[in-house]
């Protein structure tokens, strides 16, 4: 119960990490806005934690790549919640190719979800903190750290949402407004369908790569177990002296300096 009526949005609730996040904030209390395009999914989430409460979350459709509906959702959440005091934002898109064969089509997608639904998701929810202060959450990627060989177009798309978070953060800390970025290191429905394309034999030299970069376990690391705790913690008070920083939860693969 560490976020009892703390009112917080969360983009990608649907599925993977913003689904384990939303059901965590809802069980510590706060009111929660989950924001994607997969409608179905995400009304089942915030049906099923809603159902466990004691917080409450509410679901909205959100494509976070287009300016316009980002403003006008964001909007519309803070007026549902009767505020703002955190940005959650998770919704995030990969696809693999060789560096160079990467078409134009891929690279705009890549872009427009990971980067531009960054700014676009920042910009809206800084217009509700500017005057009072809070929290955003961007999640990057080990891969915009170290890169990713056969995902150069999302290892640049994570590497600038890094910077994004690192620069707004400087700019909004007049505001009392933190920015931080995650940099994850968890099994998710996204790493499945990255894994179900290998095969049998790619698989298990993966596996075997993996066990011994993930310091912690072998492998990658559980949803709600190992990351919305974390979050928890970073849009909570506990949190409020931390700004523009990057914070690898993937048992040991990244090292910070």
């Amino acid at each position: 119960m560490q976020l009892v009526d703390r009112r917080v949005i969360v983009t990608g609730g649907a599925r993977g990490i913003a689904e384990a996040v939303v059901r965590t904030l809802v069980k510590e209390g706060a009111k929660v806005a989950s924001l994607d395009i997969l409608d179905e999914e995400g009304e089942a989430v915030v049906r099923e934690a809603n159902a466990g409460g004691p917080g409450h979350a509410s679901y909205f459709h959100c494509d976070v790549a287009k300016r316009e509906e980002t403003n006008r959702v964001i909007d519309a959440a803070v007026a549902a919640l009767g505020g703002l005091d955190a940005l959650v934002n998770i919704a995030g898109v990969e696809r693999t190719s060789a560096a160079e064969d990467i078409a134009d089509a891929e690279y705009d997608f890549i872009m427009d979800v990971n980067m531009r639904g960054t700014m676009y998701t920042n910009q809206a929810a800084f217009r509700h903190l500017k005057a009072t202060g809070g929290q955003i959450v961007n999640f990057g990627s080990g891969a915009g750290v170290r890169g990713m060989p056969g995902g150069a177009h999302y290892s640049a798309s994570k590497g600038a949402v890094l910077a994004w978070s690192r620069t707004v953060a400087q700019e909004w800390a007049r505001y009392n407004i933190t920015v931080n970025a995650v940099a994850p290191g968890i099994w998710t429905p996204m790493y499945e369908a990255h894994r179900a394309v290998m095969t049998p034999e790619q698989l298990a030299a993966h596996d075997k790569v993996m066990a011994q970069a993930v310091l912690i376990g072998g492998k990658l690391g559980d949803p709600m177990r190992d990351l919305a705790p974390v979050i928890t913690f970073l849009v909570s008070d506990g949190a409020r002296f931390i700004t523009g920083q990057t914070l690898p939860v993937d048992g040991g693969m990244l090292f910070m300096t």
